[in-house]
């Protein structure tokens, strides 16, 4: 939906630009994470810079406002707001003194993608360059904010399950090659979105972390924005993959034809993953599984079972509160092991025989992650033999105060003089207390720190960078910049997590 960029505000930032001091020239703000509410969280990826500039203060300022004729622009702005604040209650010549200019006479400083963040770190500022234009500042703070948080916060939910699916690979597997990890976090959420936009946000933050996705927009989006290329890099990748309707329309009474016609005639080699719980799940892996081993083993690939619904912990390791003995005791992993055998990993665990696997796609959460791969190491299995779906229940559970996000002015310029600005509520716990002055961030012991209070000359420096400039795009990063970055990060992590238990 293409919406005149005039619009994307909220009403009440129509007329700040009169409501600032006589004699205003400046207006500097920054956009920060500022409080963390998932408990023993303390990090966050930062992510989407590049495509707001893009596709909104280059694209969409151009598209819907600069190469619009200015009568009409002038036109449907003042329609807009006489119709909803009152006739003449907004004066519009600065609104045709900056279609004249002809760019937004802007700077956006931020800091590279992939970075990874503390509380109350800025990640982006922003401030005008020329005076008249003083009030452009925060009248983009409302498009800013809804663009930027979500894919941050997807892009470190992400971030977090690649955390703990690289502990396990590395506790489980191998220190040498646990590759695989990019595969067992894939993304199931785009049904389950706020809009396609939403998705495709969301989608592009998992990639960072992952390539399983069925998203398929979310390449689009990497190449579109992120200088990515699929023919020359793996964005994103799926399998074949039944769905309940497919199974049904094979009817019950024939599903272990379905099975063989999938993976005989469909699909013979490489990766198939096959829906098992549209009737009888434990029928599958008991009965079904074993009949079709001699076929399973011959094919040239894996092939993935998948089940649906019900408890994904106890499905997978099993339900110590189920009958001794039974499929339901034991679990998936096991019973699939009992039929298929398989290898022991470097770190001696079992490993299903590489021709069989499973996904489980249905009401994973962070916590339930952690369970399964637990219950796993417990029973002697490597944490590979479950590739997780992340979906929209992960991804879309999930708000701006997540990270506490607020875009905050903190600095300003009044007939000259430089004034330092903040907040500080004293009804509030100090998360709405703002930082003072220009800022800048470094690198402090391998943690980003942030120093208000600034010059100019230390403003200038250190790795907030600038990346619009007055209408322009001025430095870009692409998606396999940001993957080394995470990746970075993600190695150090483990290195810490595995030198603590040594």
């Amino acid at each position: 939906m293409k919406i005149n960029p005039l619009m994307l505000i909220d009403f009440y930032k129509a007329d700040h630009r009169r409501q600032y001091p006589e004699g205003t020239e400046m207006v500097y703000s920054n956009f920060t994470p500022r409080k963390f509410r998932q408990e023993g969280q303390a990090e966050l990826v930062f992510f989407g810079l590049q495509y707001l500039v893009k596709e909104y203060l280059i694209k969409q300022w151009n598209e819907g406002f600069f190469n619009v004729p200015k009568e009409k622009v002038i036109a449907d702005y003042k329609r807009r707001m006489d119709n909803a604040l009152g006739k003449d209650s907004i004066p519009v010549e600065h609104i045709a003194e900056l279609h004249d200019l002809g760019y937004l006479p802007l700077i956006v400083k931020g800091l590279p993608e992939g970075s990874i963040v503390t509380p109350r770190v800025p990640v982006v500022t922003v401030y005008n360059t020329q005076p008249k234009f003083f009030w452009l500042t925060n009248y983009l703070e409302s498009l800013m904010s809804a663009i930027l948080w979500k894919p941050s916060t997807s892009a470190t939910t992400a971030y977090l399950y690649r955390k703990t699916f690289d502990e396990y690979a590395r506790t489980t597997v191998s220190d040498n090659n646990i590759d695989f990890v990019y595969w067992q976090g894939h993304d199931f959420s785009f049904r389950g979105m706020s809009g396609i936009e939403d998705a495709c946000m969301s989608a592009a933050g998992h990639l960072l972390s992952f390539h399983g996705t069925d998203t398929v927009p979310a390449l689009d989006f990497h190449e579109l924005y992120y200088n990515a290329n699929s023919d020359k890099e793996m964005i994103g990748g799926s399998v074949p993959a039944t769905e309940h309707s497919v199974m049904c329309m094979g009817t019950k009474d024939n599903e272990i034809a379905t099975f063989e016609r999938l993976i005989e005639e469909l699909y013979p080699n490489g990766i198939v993953s096959i829906v098992s719980d549209t009737w009888d799940f434990w029928k599958v892996i008991t009965e079904f599984l074993p009949q079709l081993k001699t076929k399973i083993l011959a094919r040239n690939g894996k092939v993935v079972i998948r089940p649906d619904s019900g408890d994904p912990v106890k499905i997978i390791i099993g339900d110590k509160d189920a009958a001794p003995g039974s499929p339901e005791f034991k679990g998936a992993i096991e019973c699939m092991w009992e039929t298929f055998g398989g290898t022991i990993t470097d770190k001696g665990y079992k490993l299903l025989d590489s021709h069989i696997g499973l996904i489980y796609g249905d009401s994973i959460t962070l916590v339930r992650q952690k369970a399964i791969l637990e219950g796993l190491k417990e029973k002697g299995f490597a944490s590979f033999n479950v590739v997780l779906g992340i979906g929209s229940y992960t991804y879309e559970y999930v708000t701006r105060d997540t990270y506490g996000f607020a875009m905050k002015a903190t600095y300003g310029e009044v007939n000259g003089e430089a004034r330092n600005i903040f907040k500080d509520p004293k009804t509030d716990d100090g998360t709405k207390r703002s930082a003072k002055g220009l800022m800048q961030v470094t690198e402090k012991d391998g943690v980003l720190v942030m120093k208000d209070q600034c010059t100019w000359e230390e403003e200038k420096i250190g790795l907030l960078q600038t990346v619009f400039e007055n209408g322009k795009i001025v430095k870009e990063q692409s998606l396999s910049e940001i993957r080394a970055q995470i990746n970075k990060h993600l190695m150090k992590h483990v290195e810490s997590v595995l030198a603590a238990v040594k």
